[in-house]
């Protein structure tokens, strides 16, 4: 038996790990693995959990964690660049982060900051910390944020990395419930050649895609 994955959308993923509640797939071609739709929360159940998520400005320990995206993203871009939160939860921080440090930020998140007029105008950079991994069409989100990226912008993204099957068992990131899709480095390598951007591994769980100028594609 066989599911096709939600990323490169082929239909080669071989049954991976099971659990008391889902079934984990491994896509054999980009190697995501991922919990079937049939095994995923629906939209209330989903919301209620995010809700208890207590993530406040003026924690800084919480800068602390964001900084390890926000950081290595102001290396690289320009004075007064324009930028979006993607998924910035219901107490947006890096946003403000990078405000302070004299970028022009754009909030999104479906749940808690739902303006889809911010998906439609162009950014030098995307940032996304611990939102991936809740994604059930990764693909569809991933191709919506390089179509608004301008040529050699960024898109930062942060979640958390499977390693092996062996560490996948015990591996706490996989029983919260919202958790849905697993990236692994050989996936990440697998995005960077097939929309043609340039990868960076930054930390155990950021990394950075550099979009292609144009002319380059």
């Amino acid at each position: 038996m066989t599911a096709t994955c939600p990323l490169c959308h082929e239909p080669y993923a071989d049954h991976y790990h099971q659990d008391k509640k889902r079934d984990y797939w491994q896509c054999q071609t980009c190697d995501l693995v991922f919990v079937d739709k049939s095994q995923q929360l629906n939209h209330d159940d989903e919301k209620a959990v995010y809700q208890q998520h207590e993530n406040n400005p003026q924690d800084q320990g919480y800068r602390h964690f964001l900084n390890r995206m926000a950081q290595p993203i102001l290396d690289r871009v320009q004075p007064a660049s324009q930028g979006l939160d993607f998924g910035c939860g219901p107490g947006p921080t890096l946003s403000l982060m990078f405000e302070e440090a004299g970028h022009n930020m754009s909030v999104y998140d479906p749940y808690f900051a739902n303006h889809p007029e911010a998906l439609k105008q162009p950014y030098d950079f995307i940032t996304s910390t611990e939102v991936f991994e809740h994604l059930s069409n990764p693909k569809t989100v991933l191709e919506q944020l390089l179509a608004i990226i301008n040529p050699q912008g960024w898109l930062g993204i942060m979640t958390k990395r499977v390693r092996d099957k062996t560490s996948f068992q015990s591996w706490h990131y996989k029983n919260d419930p919202t958790h849905i899709t697993f990236f692994s480095e050989q996936t990440f390598h697998w995005i960077a050649q097939h929309y043609l951007l340039e990868l960076t591994f930054v930390d155990q769980d950021v990394v950075l895609f550099q979009k292609l100028s144009e002319e380059q594609f």
